[in-house]
């Protein structure tokens, strides 16, 4: 979509939950794309920057962070346009490298992501040419902790990634894994307001902006960590609702006991299991993780089956 206020030559596809926005830079010389979606996506993610471009090439393509609905579409753009370049936050270098899926997220998520190259580092501190503008490339740790973030000084933009939606943020991975990270979201929060954008484009969601959104976005978020904060245990049952709705936006359609197998078999759900499940209650646990999805309107269960609703 075209967003009034945005700076010239940028297009914003957004894609929804499965697959984060997709923003397309269209300059005089040069064409970049933030962000690609999830691997179930990439023909509709192909042919939305096709048309975009108009038989243009594209030229770079840079993730704000290596979670599977960000860089799911990277292998099938390479192949794409094989004269492009892929730029990729410098702290999971080395996993792209072996390709460890572990360290990556994909295994551990239940999740799918398409072995990619990377070609250059998005170093926090410098500054990146994306179509017709320069960028300001700023740490953003807390719902991942290799995130990246871009804001454009001209026109006050911000490309927030998972760091900050109109209505809250991403699940904080590290939390789940025993690290802890609210601390590294309030520190983003931060930034982003010491930045004081006045355009935010999200990772998930429409894009927002003026002043009094942006703040008000900010105070939701706040008020979102802080509930966390003082109870861990919620983000845990938010977190592993995420994951479940994931795989029901990628499945669509799924036995209940061939959802909870895949559960059981994921990595994130044994940890959040062992650390806020009570013992011999895994199943009931899941079986009430479905229910809050289904009061929420966002999963439907009929003779055996849970459906994407």
């Amino acid at each position: 979509m075209n967003v009034q206020g945005l700076p010239e030559g940028i297009r914003v596809f957004e894609r929804g939950w499965l697959s984060s926005n997709n923003v397309l830079f269209i300059g005089d010389e040069h064409t970049a794309l933030v962000d690609t979606g999830y691997a179930t996506h990439v023909e509709q993610t192909q042919a939305l920057v096709r048309h975009a471009l108009g038989g243009r090439p594209l030229d770079l393509v840079a993730n704000t962070h290596l979670h599977s609905d960000h860089c799911g579409g990277n292998a099938a753009m390479q192949r794409e346009y094989p004269a492009s370049r892929t730029m990729i936050p410098p702290g999971q270098a080395s996993a792209v490298k072996a390709w460890d899926t572990v360290a990556l997220t994909y295994a551990p998520t239940g999740q799918t992501c398409e072995r990619f190259r990377f070609d250059a580092l998005l170093e926090p501190g410098s500054v990146i040419g994306l179509g017709q503008q320069e960028w300001q490339i700023h740490a953003a740790p807390g719902h991942d902790p290799h995130s990246v973030i871009f804001f454009e000084a001209a026109s006050r933009t911000l490309i927030s990634a998972d760091a900050l939606w109109e209505n809250g943020f991403g699940v904080v991975f590290p939390e789940l894994e025993g690290v802890s990270a609210f601390g590294e979201v309030a520190a983003t929060l931060d930034v982003i307001e010491r930045l004081r954008p006045t355009c935010v484009i999200p990772g998930h969601g429409g894009v927002f902006g003026g002043a009094e959104q942006v703040t008000a976005a900010l105070a939701r978020a706040r008020t979102r960590l802080e509930s966390f904060e003082l109870d861990p245990a919620r983000h845990a049952r938010h977190a592993a609702k995420v994951l479940l709705k994931f795989k029901l936006l990628e499945l669509q359609r799924v036995s209940w006991d061939e959802l909870e197998r895949w559960a059981l078999e994921t990595a994130y759900f044994r940890l959040l299991i062992a650390r806020y499940c009570e013992e011999g209650r895994e199943r009931r646990w899941l079986q009430s993780l479905a229910q809050d999805l289904v009061r929420a309107g966002a999963a439907e269960i009929a003779d055996g089956l849970i459906s994407n609703a």
